[in-house]
């Protein structure tokens, strides 16, 4: 079992610019089934992707690939025409918005977008405009989502991620790989991991995520990496201790960061005495999860959390 994506999705990718192609070639070769692509002034046009897989060796993989992927000229034309259910974005910032919108009207079940940089007002636009679709968004500013060897949509490294029993939640795209490879070392491995990304404005938050790990009979913990900035960690908290059946462990980055100082991206940065580290910390734990002090120790708290839950 998995959340959001399996190895079934069938994805289309929305810019076939020189991001899009190098990271669908990426995604192909874990096995993701990448079915089209989506660049007006391309339609028509197909891209061949071919090389060697990132399984060669597993039995019953083939070592080899070879891809011709359709471009079209519209998000729908391209989900007549393949039946994707999912797309990826890397769509350039004064584009991205509408390219969400226009998948979300071509009632896709799951948009990740890739994109950073997307005006805050684009946002808040696409946001709106989501707001009575089926359409699930993941991001803006996120690596992806990536469930074990099944399906990769994004540009987090395959090779790190290992199946096994912790979902993944994270703010932060290079703590969500540090994450992911610990747990990978420690023996639990991953069922999904998912970048909800830093911006201010986004899809998908830290409870929607959660509450699809609670319901997933397979994943038995979730580790949740936060950072300073909104007060995202503090509801996340709130929710934990009023639902979550399974053990969570935990990480804040920027405690150490002084207020109203930007940390690497428009979500992170305190304001108005909101959004600390100690108070995001605080909360977490005052909701039962086992945070982590360090980035090094978030392998090692989300062992401690399934210990003391009796799932180790």
């Amino acid at each position: 079992m998995s959340v959001l994506i399996d190895k079934d999705t069938d994805v289309i990718v929305q810019g076939m610019g020189k991001t899009g192609t190098f990271h669908t070639d990426k995604a192909i070769a874990y096995g993701t089934r990448m079915v089209g692509a989506v660049h007006p002034s391309r339609a028509g046009e197909t891209e061949v992707f071919e090389g060697e897989t990132d399984h060669s060796g597993v039995p019953g993989r083939d070592d080899r690939y070879r891809v011709e992927l359709p471009i079209y000229r519209s998000v729908a034309e391209a989900v007549a025409e393949t039946g994707a259910t999912a797309s990826v974005v890397y769509v350039p910032p004064p584009f991205a918005a509408d390219a969400i919108m226009e998948a979300a009207d071509a009632a896709l079940d799951v948009v990740i977008c890739i994109t950073e940089g997307i005006p805050v007002t684009d946002m808040v636009r696409a946001k709106r405009f989501l707001e009575d679709k089926a359409t699930r968004l993941v991001g803006p500013n996120c690596p992806g989502v990536i469930t074990p060897a099944e399906c990769k949509i994004g540009i987090m490294p395959g090779y790190i991620h290992t199946p096994g029993r912790i979902g993944v939640v994270s703010r932060s795209g290079t703590l969500t790989y540090e994450a992911v490879f610990q747990l990978t070392n420690n023996g639990l491995g991953q069922t999904t991991a998912i970048g909800i990304g830093g911006d201010p404005v986004n899809g998908t938050n830290f409870i929607d995520c959660l509450a699809m790990f609670n319901d997933d009979p397979v994943t038995e913990g979730v580790i949740m990496i936060g950072e300073i900035g909104g007060t995202a960690e503090e509801e996340a908290a709130e929710w934990i201790a009023a639902n979550m059946r399974k053990p969570v462990a935990g990480f804040i980055a920027g405690t150490t960061a002084p207020a109203g100082k930007r940390m690497g991206h428009a979500g992170a940065i305190i304001s108005g005495g909101k959004g600390t580290a100690a108070d995001k910390i605080a909360a977490l734990k005052a909701a039962g999860v086992v945070v982590a002090p360090t980035p090094t120790d978030m392998g090692a708290a989300m062992l401690q959390a399934m210990e003391a839950a009796g799932r180790a």
